[in-house]
């Protein structure tokens, strides 16, 4: 696994879930869905064809799309009061990410990264002119914030959240808000905020955004994701809300990069926007964690916190084995037992061990299922 200044190459992803293949794997390794989408979104993907949808939305984007996003908003359990011009439609939040830190960094700023985190996080920085921060999460991944504020200094420009989040499954209360509010307040520091699992939280927790909070709204990219949502992810459409301000900033960059994202797509996800019901999708993926969570406790693996939200489960493996590191158990794992994972130490780009790996329970009930007990027998 090649880390080098912010850089975790991508290459490594893939290669678990080929190796799955390769070997005839179970691969619980990627957070790529293998079942179907709802079929009233395919009909409305099919009635945009009919449409004239073939066009480039405006740079915003569909006024359709913004329109159904202020009404699905509203209607949440914590309603998100949102206008038309704190609305960007973007290609995904990779995109949404990197825009955001070309609209605030200058060169040699520093952005902290709460680590594990996902892989793209320190090359957008980088690539931008920025220097990341990593803060590390110990083995409960929570943020003890005494730490967290020795990352804090003259040069620090933003912080990035993920919530819920990937690898870890940990959700953000509004507690966690606050906390961080209170550290950069008295700072220029702006707050990405990369929410795209969020109608992903269990146990009837229910997602509260950085948006929500007053005194963080003003310095705010938060991103969304309706690849996540309804499984679409090569339909290549997201959604940014930010201030007026950090939007106008945002999309002066946008304009040069992409100018807009996918008509088609645009169009079926407004229509489909408005008869979505995020508690059945909510319910849907918790039955698949709460299968997963009961089967893997009939084998070696410990649980030792269950995942609050997102679709990914991280255990610990240090009963099977404690020589060998966590990239070598992965692929161990994957080629010996026949079930892909990825090892924790991916998500770090100061770490190249830890007593963890990642599964995904993004996946058909009969693939858990079989994976699961495959691991019960052979372990």
């Amino acid at each position: 696994m090649d880390k080098i200044y912010g850089f975790t190459h991508y290459s490594f992803f893939t290669e678990m879930s080929e190796l799955a293949t390769r070997h005839g794997s179970f691969d619980l390794s990627l957070g790529l869905p293998d079942f179907d989408i709802d079929e009233r979104l395919s009909e409305f993907l099919k009635e945009a064809a009919e449409k004239n949808t073939y066009h480039y939305e405006p740079l915003a984007g569909s006024p359709l799309l913004i329109e159904s996003i202020i009404r699905f908003n509203t209607k949440r359990a914590h309603s998100i009061s949102v206008t038309n011009r704190e609305i960007t439609i973007v290609p995904c939040a990779t995109f949404a990410l990197y825009t955001s830190l070309k609209s605030i960094l200058n060169q040699g700023d520093e952005v902290i990264i709460i680590q594990p985190s996902y892989y793209t996080y320190g090359p957008a920085v980088v690539m931008n002119g920025g220097i990341p921060v990593y803060y590390d999460l110990d083995g409960d991944f929570t943020i003890k914030w005494d730490l967290f504020k020795k990352c804090i200094t003259q040069k620090t420009k933003a912080v990035i959240v993920n919530s819920p989040q990937n690898p870890t499954g940990k959700v953000w209360k509004k507690e966690e808000w606050n906390q961080l509010y209170e550290l950069i307040k008295d700072h220029d520091i702006y707050l990405i905020s990369e929410e795209i699992y969020d109608t992903y939280c269990y146990d009837e927790e229910e997602h509260y955004s950085s948006f929500i909070h007053p005194g963080l709204r003003e310095r705010t990219f938060c991103i969304f994701s309706f690849g996540k949502m309804f499984h679409t992810s090569g339909w290549k459409v997201s959604y940014m809300l930010a201030s007026e301000c950090l939007t106008s900033r945002f999309q002066c960059h946008q304009q040069y990069i992409s100018y807009s994202a996918n008509a088609p797509a645009q169009y079926a996800i407004a229509k489909y926007l408005d008869v979505f019901d995020p508690d059945i999708n909510k319910k849907f993926m918790q039955k698949k964690r709460d299968t997963f969570s009961a089967m893997i406790k009939e084998t070696p693996f410990l649980i030792e916190q269950q995942s609050e939200g997102s679709v990914f489960q991280v255990v610990n493996f240090r009963t099977i084995s404690k020589s060998m590191t966590d990239v070598e158990f992965s692929k161990w794992l994957t080629i010996e037992k026949k079930v892909s994972c990825l090892p924790l130490s991916a998500f770090y780009n100061s770490r190249d061990n830890s007593d963890y790996i990642r599964f995904s329970f993004a996946k058909k009930d009969e693939l858990i299922i079989q994976a699961l007990e495959h691991l019960r027998k052979s372990l």
